[in-house]
């Protein structure tokens, strides 16, 4: 029998496990919701195994990433409501701008194509992807350090080392090399259709203190969907770092999702 619970997607960004997503599942499905958190193509079922196993992520594009959702999508009973962090929101933009979503929350979503600024904190989260040309073709690990760079700048350091050894996993670097060249490529897999005037409602949501996705990047990113006449709301949590989905204060940014996509009716 078909179920009546609206179906909710969670997708992880890049270096985190689709786990980490556990207890908005668990949230949302108190909620009322299906909710569900695949991970990326070629990640394992566990951290452990994943990090065993990191040539099954290597090489894997954006392309790549959004049709294996689109696939996962095709399965499910009724269009979903995607729930992104990261590259994961980017991915969530790209699918609602397809009309493959009801609705999408972009959380600290990587930059789309059109999205022009770089600051310096986001090279240097990006750097240990992107420092070896060759690494297109792999799967890239944060260091402890790193970690706490990128993710754990705005929680304290044994939060942000547990944080690390909990959920961090390999990574492919090739969408970082496609995000680095995307506005100087017409057909760039990061372009998003942010004209779309019949797309669900999009929820933009900022760290204030993130160095992955600094708030330039969320910001200009809210920018583009300005000539469309579909729903778009950018919201800040001004003391929040790149690891707001995943710390100690998750809760808060999920009650804020999920009451705003009650408000809109999903």
């Amino acid at each position: 029998m078909p179920s009546s619970r609206t179906p909710v997607v969670f997708i992880p960004g890049l270096w985190i496990h689709s786990m980490s997503w556990a207890p908005w599942t668990e949230f949302f499905r108190d909620a009322g919701y299906d909710p569900i958190a695949p991970g990326w193509p070629g990640q394992a079922a566990t951290v452990e195994e994943t990090r065993r196993h990191p040539k099954a992520l290597a090489g894997h594009s954006f392309g790549a990433i959004v049709a294996h959702y689109e696939q996962l999508i095709d399965g499910l009973e009724a269009q979903p409501v995607i729930i992104g962090h990261s590259f994961g929101g980017a991915v969530a933009e790209k699918l609602l701008g397809l009309n493959r979503a009801a609705a999408a929350v972009a959380v600290d979503a990587a930059q789309i194509k059109g999205v022009r600024p770089v600051p310096l904190a986001m090279l240097r989260s990006a750097f240990p992807g992107l420092k070896n040309p060759a690494n297109s073709k792999r799967a890239v690990s944060l260091t402890r350090e790193q970690f706490r760079y990128g993710f754990g700048n705005a929680v304290s350091a044994p939060e942000s080392d547990a944080l690390h050894q909990r959920w961090s996993i390999p990574g492919p670097a090739k969408p970082l090399f496609e995000a680095s060249v995307m506005n100087f490529s017409p057909n760039s897999p990061l372009k998003v259709d942010t004209r779309n005037d019949d797309r669900g409602p999009l929820l933009l949501i900022m760290g204030g203190k993130d160095h992955t996705v600094p708030p330039a990047i969320s910001r200009a990113t809210f920018k583009q969907y300005r000539h469309s006449k579909a729903v778009t709301e950018l919201k800040e949590f001004s003391d929040r770092g790149h690891s707001l989905t995943v710390d100690h204060g998750w809760r808060e940014v999920a009650e804020f999702s999920l009451k705003w996509l009650q408000e809109k009716g999903y």
